[in-house]
């Protein structure tokens, strides 16, 4: 193997290490990250568990509202459900009906609300609202799996010191790892090349690389989503400027103490 290889899989390595050792959280913490997720997401509320937002083409799911395609589609953003299943399964026992349908079983915004009171449905919610820990669990092993992956990404060494370098000033804020696993969750590490318009990304990549080192770093963490945000709006081919005051709201959470 090529020696520049080899160096690569090493860096890669001892940063996957970094980011596991450095997201620790005690059942208290993760109990008030997941209701600040699911506040954020569903306003705390058990029906908003199971939604398929208007204007979007699937339904999303849990506190975090994780994603799922319908059969026969797929879009530009990441699907996260099926993931979060497998998960779940792993210490808990699923509904049948879930553990053999692999895409959503639903074709419309207006099938899904059609059954949005039937057995499945009422089972996913009572699922959803009994694992919030465990949903929160999955949050952090995708912000885990999040750093090594964005600095592998970046062309340059300088550009890989200072996504790190935001990163690392994030996380010893007081709600540094809300905010890093919330934004992970909430718009993705900006990573994946279909979630770009105009191929300009949201993602939290984006959002440490446009970061100044001058100002207060969560202050700097909000101005720069905001920016990401907005742009995303400013290149959508459809109309999402009807989300942008509450992705804002959801921003100025990264504020407020645990």
């Amino acid at each position: 193997m090529p020696l520049q290889r080899v160096t690569i899989l090493i860096f890669l390595f001892v940063w996957q290490i970094t980011v596991q050792a450095s997201i620790q959280l005690t059942p208290a913490q993760a109990k008030t990250i997941g209701q600040k997720i699911w506040l954020n997401e569903g306003a705390g509320k058990q029906e908003n568990l199971t939604v398929w937002n208007k204007g979007e083409d699937f339904p999303s799911f849990g506190i975090g509202h994780f994603i799922w395609y319908p059969v026969g589609s797929e879009g530009p953003f990441t699907e996260s459900f099926p993931q979060l299943l497998q998960h779940l399964k792993q210490t808990t026992p699923l509904p049948s009906w879930l553990e053999k349908t692999i895409d959503a079983p639903w074709r419309s915004r207006e099938e899904f609300y059609a059954h949005i009171n039937n057995p499945e449905l009422n089972s996913l919610r009572q699922l959803l609202q009994n694992t919030v820990p465990q949903q929160v669990d999955f949050i952090v092993q995708r912000m885990e799996k999040a750093l090594p992956n964005m600095l592998a990404s970046l062309p340059t060494q300088t550009q890989r010191n200072h996504v790190n370098k935001q990163f690392y000033r994030i996380a010893q804020h007081p709600n540094g790892v809300y905010a890093l696993i919330d934004y992970v969750n909430f718009k993705g590490e900006g990573i994946s090349a279909k979630e770009r318009y105009k191929d300009q990304g949201w993602g939290l990549l984006q959002v440490l690389e446009n970061m100044r080192d001058q100002h207060e770093v969560m202050q700097e963490f909000i101005r720069s989503a905001d920016f990401m945000l907005t742009r995303r709006v400013q290149n959508a081919s459809r109309d999402e400027s009807r989300w942008l005051p509450g992705w804002r709201k959801r921003l100025q959470t990264y504020l407020k103490a645990q």
